[in-house]
């Protein structure tokens, strides 16, 4: 299971590289846009899922006991929110690298964005966090789509074997 997070944890770097290199060519009107899905916007989606990398890595990491809002903005500008994407998908592969079984059989206690206490087994709670990525890289994927900017294929096998 340790491999298998260690490759998603690849893969979610180089799906983050490309959907940021395409982001990075639109001009900032288009990039702030108001557009139907999850949180309005590509710059807002773009803040939620660092936002939840960041909450469950907090988690992993024995922290993260509370959860705050989930529209938080945590960079306003582009090149901020790029930086620290990219420390952040290193972080993720750092820890991965380093997990080992003892990680795997610890049980995440928190309170979700509801205010409602949850224990979760680590291995379904990371198997979350990339699907939690991959879901809303998607839908940054289909804002591009309305753009003049071509989304990237973001295919897992295509990406990690090219």
């Amino acid at each position: 299971m340790l491999d298998a997070f260690r490759i998603f944890a690849r893969y979610n770097r180089i799906a983050n590289e490309l959907l940021y290199e395409q982001c990075a060519q639109l001009n900032l009107d288009e990039y702030r846009r108001e557009r139907r899905g999850s949180f309005g916007s590509i710059h807002n989606l773009l803040n939620h899922i660092l936002l939840g990398d960041r909450i469950w890595m907090s988690r992993f990491a024995g922290g993260g006991k509370t959860t705050p809002p989930l529209n938080t903005i945590l960079f306003d500008t582009f090149p901020d929110l790029q930086t620290a994407r990219k420390e952040e998908d290193a972080a993720i592969e750092a820890f991965f690298e380093q997990a080992n079984d003892s990680f795997l059989s610890r049980a995440l206690h928190y309170t979700n964005s509801r205010g409602v206490e949850k224990t979760e087994p680590a291995p379904q709670a990371v198997l979350h966090f990339f699907n939690h990525q991959t879901h809303h890289r998607g839908q940054v994927h289909v804002m591009l789509s309305q753009t003049d900017v071509k989304p990237p294929s973001l295919d897992m096998h295509r990406i990690l074997n090219p």
